[in-house]
């Protein structure tokens, strides 16, 4: 007999009794698979319900342990109001589990662990003080709280042990390459979601390339955004909901040598052409249609490349920021200035080239462990700046090209110069308060990308 069915009927005289009985259901649920939560409600001293999480195996977001113990207790007591009941659980209530908490009266609630990202018993917010609600539980937090957050945290370090013994599987590290150990990009914030990786691209040769993939697969519309220099598709954290909300789909890889994509070790490695052959060969094997392309900062000549290569699936261009070195220009630049300083420096410390008020700091360090690392971004820093990689002939399709006023590395002037004579269908417009790497404002541009290419 299992510890849910066990425990029905079992006297409780403690929070710490009714806690440890959580822990064995909670235990019952990371054999399952799912994230181990437990819950157990009890009534006059005896247990009469359990719970836990099976959102996986039932298909269904609101199957928490909660919510499983609610519906057992309301089923055998014949009443969905459960008065004079106390559930424990090992995690602190989310806000759909609290609702429904208050929903049946209980009188009291006891957790474990606390929840700093979702819970709604006072991490988050507080739904069981609320006074403008018509009844309050009594709350009582973090009984047992290390041993049930342990519980948490053994479970997915396992987790993350065999997702990476299951990528390493499927994308065998090659021996002239590094990949970055994945506990480096643990809990983003704002960047949920989940990694996609392809090594089987004739161009890839087994590299392992990451990308971001989401929207329906049959949108009408695609947005394939190719990140900057030295940053990666974190950039586009806050561009990318705003781009879902339109109903579209969005594509955001990683450049090989650059984020969570696998890192050559040689400089050699990076030429341009094999780039922008990797990025046509992902857009193929995705079917990308409609595409909208984004190129940001100093890579704008490996994506119009891009662009040019993947003419018949083009909608339109999307320039930020961008920047390149034209045939014959040899005039001195604050952006010429800053990527001779990258090509000649390889352990120039991240955050305080692209993001000096250190918000986002381990974000842009974390790809790149050591200097080892960093072969592609010595080489883009090379080639961004020769003469001899002129970016591709004047493309002729909707285009929006966005310059940021407070861009330090790329002026209005500048910018204008270029729109013209690379996209000369198109638009350049100055955006207030937007500096080169785009990040605290993505919301608002996307916004406009999404109105302005709309038509199209």
């Amino acid at each position: 007999m299992d510890a849910e069915q066990s425990l029905i009927g079992q006297a409780c005289s403690s929070d710490e009794q009714g806690m440890r009985m959580a822990l064995a259901v909670a235990q019952e649920a990371a054999q399952a698979g799912e994230i181990p939560v437990g819950a157990v409600l009890v009534r006059q001293g005896r247990v009469i319900a359990t719970g836990r999480n099976a959102p996986i195996a039932q298909h269904d977001p609101t199957a928490h342990a909660e919510i499983a113990a609610l519906r057992e207790a309301a089923r055998r007591l014949g009443n969905y109001r459960l008065d004079q009941c106390t559930l424990y659980v090992t995690l602190e209530p989310c806000a759909m589990c609290a609702g429904a908490m208050l929903h049946a009266r209980l009188t009291r609630v006891v957790f474990g662990a606390a929840d700093d990202k979702t819970g709604a018993a006072g991490s988050v917010l507080n739904l069981f003080a609320e006074p403008r609600l018509n009844h309050q539980t009594e709350i009582a937090g973090g009984v047992l709280a290390e041993e049930c957050g342990e519980a948490l945290s053994t479970f997915f370090r396992a987790r993350r042990k065999q997702q990476r013994a299951d990528s390493l599987a499927a994308h065998p590290l090659r021996d002239d390459a590094l990949r970055t150990p994945d506990k480096a990009f643990a809990d983003w914030p704002d960047y949920p979601w989940q990694p996609h990786f392809v090594s089987n691209l004739p161009a890839l040769q087994g590299l392992r390339l990451h990308y971001l993939d989401e929207g329906p697969r049959d949108a009408p519309r695609t947005w394939l955004l190719l990140h900057g220099f030295p940053v990666w598709s974190y950039v586009f954290r806050q561009m990318i909901p705003t781009l879902l909300a339109a109903g579209d789909r969005v594509v955001a890889p990683d450049w090989i040598g650059f984020g969570k994509s696998d890192k050559p070790k040689k400089e050699a490695a990076h030429a341009p052409a094999w780039h922008v052959r990797v990025m046509h060969e992902l857009v193929q094997r995705l079917d990308l249609r409609n595409v909208v392309l984004a190129s940001h900062g100093a890579t704008l000549a490996l994506g119009l490349s891009v662009a040019q290569a993947i003419a018949p699936r083009r909608a339109g261009v999307w320039v930020l920021n961008g920047w390149s070195a034209l045939e014959g220009d040899v005039s001195p630049s604050p952006m010429h200035d800053w990527l001779a300083l990258w090509a000649r420096k390889p352990r120039l410390e991240m955050a305080a080239q692209i993001d000096p008020n250190r918000v986002t700091s381990t974000a842009w360090s974390a790809p790149f462990p050591d200097a080892g690392y960093r072969a592609g971004v010595r080489a883009l820093a090379t080639f961004s700046t020769l003469s001899s990689l002129p970016p591709a002939n004047p493309i002729a399709c909707p285009s929006l090209w966005m310059a940021g006023a407070e861009d330090a590395l790329v002026d209005l002037v500048r910018a204008q110069g270029l729109q013209k004579q690379l996209l000369p269908q198109g638009r350049c417009i100055e955006v207030a308060a937007l500096d080169h790497f785009i990040s605290g404002h993505g919301a608002d541009v996307a916004k406009r990308a999404v109105e302005y290419f709309t038509p199209f």
